[in-house]
């Protein structure tokens, strides 16, 4: 069974979670299921927002405690009951305010490894930016604090001078790690940054860049200052009569070589003939290759450094208008055995293009060359 990706997000009391969360809803899929685990303290109108929202199919709390500390114990049942209750294609964690992101990140972890049930999509941490003091210390806690957080997003800097901004960003740069950040867009910031692909978005994605960039069109997300991500669009086409796959082991040095403070997410439907690699975490419960000799469709998700690849049924991922399936009898024409988005952070698209272009670091499996690569940048 697929697990169900999950998604922590934390920050201090006031930094602009919920409204995080409540900003992303809108950018989900009319019949997307996301169910809420909330561990805070007796906020009761937020929480009545929430599970009011149509986009909300289930809400867990688990009160007067620290979801990290004494409740960690409860946190595999309250998972359970939402996984049984509602069949969710993603759960989000919304932390209090003082949780350590770490012990927590390592929790659902190990829930996954032993159930199969969960996977970790990412850690995010909101700052408010206006009232944030910045780290007591570099020392080995906060690094250790950081090193499980995946992105940080600068929440409420448009209420400050540029100066104070900087300063945020400055003692993030003390910790001397590659922590990925964007600033939000008064509370908002795109759901193919704070997201991972599941199967449920998949499923109304034809293409993954022109998603994104409809995304920004119908938010005006970008409207008031510049992107704070960029994106490259990237499609592998065989023109052969049978198409061989990508090879993999050249995704895989190009997944192990992405810095994350320089590319966030990797999101991508492939199809292989061989079984993909093993999940970054080191788990042996990787995808099994088709049995006969047929390709089979993968999701690839990298998100700040972790990988992993789910196969997806087939006839879930359809072929684009005038491409047909790899089965096809004709000898000419063009199908995609990869469909990528990768963002980026500001400025890093145009190194990263010529990276994919030249490397060989995305290409069909097997001696033959005719396959077409084509690298776009849409933001």
């Amino acid at each position: 069974m697929t697990p169900i990706p999950i998604t922590i997000v934390t920050g201090f009391l006031g930094s602009g979670k919920t409204t995080l969360i409540l900003n992303l809803i809108p950018q989900l899929p009319k019949h997307y299921k996301l169910a809420l685990l909330k561990n805070e303290f007796g906020d009761v109108a937020i929480d009545s927002q929430l599970a009011s929202s149509s986009a909300i199919s289930g809400v867990q709390e688990l009160l007067n405690g620290c979801i990290c500390c004494n409740l960690v114990g409860q946190l595999g049942e309250a998972l359970e009951t939402l996984r049984n209750d509602v069949a969710p294609n993603r759960i989000i964690i919304e932390t209090s305010g003082s949780a350590f992101p770490a012990t927590l990140a390592m929790e659902v972890n190990r829930l996954g490894r032993e159930s199969g049930h969960y996977v970790l999509d990412g850690v995010i941490v909101v700052i408010d930016v206006e009232n944030w003091k910045g780290y007591e210390d570099t020392s080995y806690t906060a690094k250790l604090q950081a090193r499980y957080t995946d992105l940080i997003v600068f929440n409420k800097w448009e209420h400050v001078d540029e100066r104070k901004y900087e300063d945020c960003l400055d003692r993030v740069g003390d910790l001397e790690l590659p922590i990925a950040h964007v600033k939000s867009n008064k509370g908002h910031v795109d759901q193919s940054v704070l997201l991972g692909l599941d199967s449920a978005l998949v499923k109304n994605v034809t293409s993954l860049a022109e998603n994104h960039r409809r995304d920004e069109h119908s938010n005006n997300h970008a409207s008031d200052h510049q992107s704070e991500v960029e994106v490259l669009s990237v499609t592998l086409s065989s023109e052969e009569a049978e198409p061989r796959g990508v090879n993999l082991e050249n995704l895989e040095k190009f997944l192990v070589s992405a810095p994350k403070d320089e590319i966030y997410r990797i999101k991508a439907i492939i199809k292989a003939t061989s079984c993909p690699p093993n999940p970054s975490d080191g788990s042996t419960d990787e995808p099994k290759p088709r049995q006969d000799g047929l390709m089979a469709d993968y999701i690839l998700n990298w998100a700040f450094g972790r990988w992993t690849f789910t196969p997806l049924k087939i006839g879930s991922v359809n072929e684009k208008p005038g491409n047909p399936s790899p089965s096809s009898n004709s000898s000419t024409a063009e199908s995609n055995i990869l469909r990528m988005t990768v963002i980026l952070a500001q400025g890093e698209a145009g190194r990263w293009k010529v990276r994919i272009e030249s490397e060989g670091l995305i290409e069909q499996d097997g001696p033959s060359k005719k396959a077409k690569l084509k690298v776009e940048k849409n933001i």
